[in-house]
């Protein structure tokens, strides 16, 4: 049965005594520099993580931990080194079929159906025949748009919630709508199917059923080769079907952008962005993406004072205070 009085995350203070079910992740079993165990984890519910330690540990109590799953702890929040931190008295494994898990994995905050009804208006607007029947393919696709719709955006960074892959897909087609008009010259019946099709392949590359970690698919493939096979495989059967072929510059601008919208081989690109749109394609998603991290670091950073803690994906800590009120 699902707790009634949890303490979300977000709303935890030093000093307090903590009795309740979290999402454990990471567990591991470490030694002081006296020689004796403790286990170091990341505790998490819908609103937030915790850097968490149990002092006076045993390998017995480590084997009996999930390195995903759920955990009925005892304990109490501090602050460590600026930060909060919750020191685990004790703790036990719990079932998933007795939480729910709505607590504990993060939702987007807008309606999934009116969200894809507005994508999918959105899509109605490209014009070119080929593209067209390309997007209504994937549209019509129950089982991936079903995923689509679920699917996070990412682990950790932006839009990391269930579907945040809809919201920021859906996000980009609007900016796209919004700029069209200052830079007429790019072709952007191909940068809205992009936009709509650049991260498809995160529908596979990510598994969201307890907690947000990556298939063995996810690790081998990744997301921007998994996003141009589902083109390719779609160009293919669209052909197969009969009329005319889908023309080959075309798919190869097309998969071009998928495969190099990241803008680095740093994240992961095969290729770097070498056409108008491919560039239009990365600046409007790394746009959308970092505005997206950033508003929800200040939002949920518990510390006072006007800096958040160090942000990796930024490499700084943020400032938090607004000057819109």
């Amino acid at each position: 049965m699902a707790e009634t009085s949890r303490r979300p995350i977000g709303s935890l203070r030093p000093a307090e005594r903590i009795d309740q079910v979290f999402l454990i992740s990471q567990p591991q079993l470490r030694t002081t520099t006296r020689g004796d165990y403790y286990i170091a984890a990341y505790l998490s519910d819908s609103t937030g993580k915790i850097n968490s330690r149990m002092w006076q540990a045993s390998e017995a109590i480590f084997q009996s931990l999930p390195q995903e799953g759920f955990v009925k702890v005892k304990g109490r929040t501090e602050n460590y080194q600026g930060s909060l931190q919750l020191v685990i008295e004790g703790l036990r494994p719990v079932e998933a079929a007795e939480v729910d898990l709505e607590e504990f994995l993060p939702q987007t905050d807008k309606d999934i159906p009116e969200m894809f009804a507005r994508l999918k208006k959105e899509l109605a607007r490209i014009e070119n025949p080929h593209l067209r029947r390309l997007v209504q393919a994937f549209l019509s696709d129950a089982e991936l748009m079903r995923l689509f719709q679920q699917a996070p955006a990412a682990m950790g960074l932006h839009h990391a919630y269930i579907g945040g892959l809809l919201e920021h897909t859906l996000s980009l087609l609007v900016l796209a709508e919004r700029v069209q008009g200052h830079y007429a010259a790019l072709d952007w019946d191909l940068i809205k199917a992009a936009l709509f099709l650049h991260d498809l392949g995160k529908t596979t590359e990510l598994q969201y059923d307890v907690s947000f970690q990556y298939t063995d698919e996810g690790r081998l493939v990744g997301h921007l080769v998994k996003g141009a096979v589902l083109i390719e495989q779609k160009i293919q059967q669209l052909d197969a079907g009969g009329g005319e072929p889908f023309p080959e510059l075309l798919r190869d601008c097309l998969l071009h952008i998928v495969l190099s919208h990241h803008g680095s081989r740093e994240y992961g690109c095969p290729v770097l962005p070498t056409t108008p749109e491919a560039f239009a394609v990365h600046y409007l998603d790394n746009l959308d993406s970092k505005i997206a991290l950033t508003l929800s670091e200040i939002e949920k950073d518990p510390n006072p004072g006007n800096w958040t803690n160090y942000i990796k994906a930024i490499e700084a800590p943020l400032f938090k205070v607004r000057t819109k009120k």
